[in-house]
């Protein structure tokens, strides 16, 4: 037998360490080449660990949430022969359960290793059945932890007090959301009730993405002297000028109301340069920038994430919308690269229709602003007649309307420059004209 001492390899240029976000097995499993080991968080992205030899798992360097250095010893596997390999690193001191697990394992019959097979469903066949014997109840098949399933559906399962291994997988052995509605509907006559369910208490470790947002939230609050200002504008002619361009897009994606606001913040930007800066506040340096590199802080299953649009200010309204999209969605599949995660000078951050009436955004750190659009409403306003019918004077009149706030570095951008951007941008959305002619 030889021991294979896995070190953690250089996965980026300036990474020396990484933290562990999910283990993907445990002491006493057997892997393969190739298998997935781990996964590991950097400052720039999530990188998947693939073990380079097959064997016995018989060390893990910690658990989930700890930190470990570039070149470090992330797992050692016993591997069958004594290969060139196996002998170059020089392992840890053997775990005294190593023989205990080993035996376990090689002892088991064929029966039980059916068994743990069916944990995983393999793509080419549908996942096994529990057979029925006589003698003492067998345990289940699968348990919550080893289904496959995605980390939304896992969310939307805990929220509903299901488990997910009641719920009858696909084909391919993968819970959906489909799936869920499947097991609501076929449950419900059956006294199925998720609502008002009384849960325990819970205790969840802060760690990867999450833990990433609470340190860069923390720092943003505790370093910038933040402060918000909030106007209204009226997007009626916004909202018409966006119903006929969509009726008329052919192929091209659907637009909404994020790239007419991109489009309405470059045009302004240039008389506002402070805002589109970064602070070194630690060099005492503020860079205004040129291009318009612009967050877009988009929700994502792991969290918050910020995906950039890369100059922004040469994009029309259909170019942004495609890449709108195309961040967005790979955000939230995992597969947005490092270089689109980060470098942006402003960021805009919307809940859609969730948007509430205002916001006071957190500024994404080194920027020195965030502008947040709010939710659109429809209220009757007083609106001036041009038409003589009323003498000239006003009309009440249905009206769309939308709150945009903005939160400032107040040691960067003055309260007056932060309120005259808003009044610049309230311009081009009431005018929508101005945002389509060059």
């Amino acid at each position: 037998m030889g021991r294979y001492a896995f070190r953690l390899p250089d996965i980026g240029e300036g990474i020396a360490e990484a933290e562990i976000v999910a283990w993907h097995v445990k002491v006493g499993d057997r892997i393969e080449e190739d298998s997935r080991l781990a996964d590991m968080m950097t400052d720039k992205a999530t990188v998947e660990m693939e073990s380079p030899v097959s064997g016995l798992v018989v060390e893990l360097a910690g658990e989930v949430g700890d930190v470990i250095a570039i070149g470090s010893t992330l797992a050692v596997i016993e591997t069958e022969g004594e290969g060139e390999e196996a002998t170059q690193d020089v392992a840890p001191a053997p775990s005294p359960k190593a023989p205990e697990i080993r035996q376990r394992i090689e002892e088991e019959t064929p029966q039980a290793a059916n068994e743990a097979r069916v944990d995983v469903p393999s793509e080419a066949s549908p996942p096994a059945r529990p057979v029925a014997v006589e003698g003492p109840e067998p345990k289940p098949a699968r348990t919550a932890a080893k289904v496959l399933a995605s980390p939304a559906v896992r969310a939307r399962a805990r929220e509903l007090g299901i488990d997910l291994a009641d719920v009858r997988a696909a084909a391919d052995g993968r819970i959906r959301h489909a799936d869920l509605d499947a097991f609501l509907s076929y449950n419900a006559a059956g006294g199925y009730r998720p609502a008002g369910a009384r849960r325990g208490d819970e205790q969840v470790r802060v760690i990867g993405l999450r833990r990433r947002i609470a340190e860069n939230m923390a720092a943003a609050k505790r370093h910038i002297p933040h402060f918000s200002y909030v106007e209204e504008m009226d997007v009626t002619a916004l909202e018409q000028a966006r119903a006929q361009l969509n009726a008329h897009r052919g192929d091209r994606p659907k637009l909404t109301m994020l790239p007419f606001l991109i489009v309405a913040i470059c045009r302004a930007l240039p008389r506002f340069p402070m805002l589109n800066a970064r602070y070194d506040d630690e060099a005492g340096i503020v860079t205004r920038h040129g291009a318009v590199h612009l967050g877009m802080a988009t929700q994502t299953p792991a969290g918050l994430m910020v995906p950039v649009i890369r100059d922004a200010q040469d994009r029309n309204l259909w170019q942004l919308a495609t890449e709108i999209g195309r961040l967005a969605q790979a955000a939230r599949d995992g597969t947005a690269r490092s270089e689109e995660l980060s470098g942006s000078t402003l960021t805009v951050t919307s809940l859609g229709p969730l948007g509430g009436v205002a916001t006071t955004p957190v500024i994404n750190r080194p920027e020195v602003a965030i502008i947040g659009p709010n939710r659109i409403v429809e209220r009757p306003m007083f609106v001036a007649d041009e038409s003589g019918r009323f003498g000239g004077g006003e009309r009440i009149e249905k009206r769309k309307l939308m709150n945009l706030s903005i939160s400032c570095d107040h040691r960067v951008v003055d309260g007056h420059d932060a309120a005259s951007f808003v009044q610049a941008l309230k311009g081009l959305i009431e005018a929508p004209v101005l945002l389509l002619g060059d």
